[in-house]
């Protein structure tokens, strides 16, 4: 009989599943992390090539101070609001970590990011999964009733491409008794974000990530913002020295460049309305997006309308895009916005399938 070295929560855990990453030297064009298609800025790469070897030796500044104030000047809220991590995950697990336990569950609209189920697991909380209304209607009244230790909104949110009205959220601050977090990983590419909440109430935590406007999925750097006498609770879960040097300084730099980062988003922007209604002369529903990525349905006449089977044929002509074989999302594919020419050999690949 094999033994057994894990907890029986992990044993029964089925654990968050990444993204497909190529292996390397693989000549793939990679729709399904919606990762940014184009480089970080010339400035981080520079303060990257500049990088002072003395740096790696010591241990990193464990507040991320520079990489703090940098947020400040740019969104315009006090350093002293910012608390810095590696990558918004984990953000995330910082935040279930300090306020969930048994008893105290975890809220959430679903389908979402699916990465809120796996922390609550771990932490031996409830996740309370909250169906969308039609057309990714946010279900506040049951949001509210279920009044979580914590209440996740990702918005924009994943896989759907929605944003949630700010008018939405402020409802569920005024009305929730645990902590709001609003997930903006993918705020850079959309319309309005609901920064100004955190100066509202005292119950909500901003999230945000570097790897999606910024382009620096790989260097795993994330922030969140809300009132010191919040983030004094979550700095007490904290790993000592979570974000590296390097993260720290290549993070700054490239925040500091706001209008490369603007110009990128600009053509993600273009992008993503040639994609989405290229895909809809294919007879393919596309739902609204102000993210990097378009959340889709085939039509029936793409191999009998099923979702995995194209994912299948696509992968098998080097295209990944994303399938979720769950309720709710195994009819559909999540494809990230990417370069034209990107764009353009998908489409082609599609137009093969028909």
């Amino acid at each position: 009989m094999a033994k057994r070295y894990f907890r029986p929560s992990i044993e029964a855990l089925v654990g968050y599943q990444p993204g497909e990453q190529p292996k390397p030297g693989q000549s793939i064009i990679k729709l399904n992390t919606n990762e940014n298609p184009y480089p970080p800025s010339p400035e981080a790469i520079a303060a990257l090539s500049s990088l002072d070897p003395e740096t790696l030796r010591r241990y990193p500044d464990p507040y991320a101070t520079s990489f703090r104030q940098t947020v400040s000047d740019v969104l315009n809220v006090p350093s002293d609001w910012v608390l810095v991590g590696n990558g918004s995950d984990d953000i995330l697990n910082i935040i279930i970590r300090a306020c969930a336990e048994p008893g105290r569950p975890v809220v959430y609209p679903s389908p979402t990011y699916v990465l809120y189920r796996t922390l609550s697991q771990l932490q031996l909380t409830e996740a309370v999964e909250i169906p969308y209304e039609t057309d990714f209607q946010l279900p506040i009244a049951e949001l509210i009733a279920a009044q979580g230790a914590v209440t996740f909104i990702a918005t924009p949110n994943s896989p759907s491409g929605h944003r949630v009205a700010t008018a939405d959220l402020r409802q569920l601050a005024e009305q929730l008794d645990g902590l709001l977090v609003i997930d903006e990983a993918y705020a850079d590419f959309a319309e309005e974000t609901a920064l100004a909440l955190v100066q509202e109430f005292d119950n909500v935590v901003i999230s945000r990530t570097l790897s999606k406007g910024y382009g620096l999925a790989g260097l795993r750097l994330g922030f969140a913002i809300a009132n010191p006498a919040l983030l004094a609770g979550l700095y007490k879960v904290r790993d000592s020295y979570s974000v590296d040097a390097v993260a720290i300084a290549v993070g700054a730099a490239a925040l500091r460049d706001q209008a490369y980062k603007d110009d990128c988003i600009a053509k993600v922007r273009r992008d993503r309305i040639f994609l989405a209604q290229s895909l809809q002369s294919l007879n393919f529903k596309v739902w609204p997006s102000e993210t990097n990525f378009l959340l889709t349905r085939p039509p029936r006449n793409k191999l009998q309308g099923n979702a995995e089977a194209i994912y299948l044929a696509l992968k098998q002509q080097n295209i990944l895009v994303r399938y979720f074989k769950q309720p709710g999302l195994d009819d559909k594919l999540r494809i990230t916005v990417g370069t034209s020419a990107q764009n353009e050999a998908l489409l082609m690949a599609l137009q093969r399938l028909a």
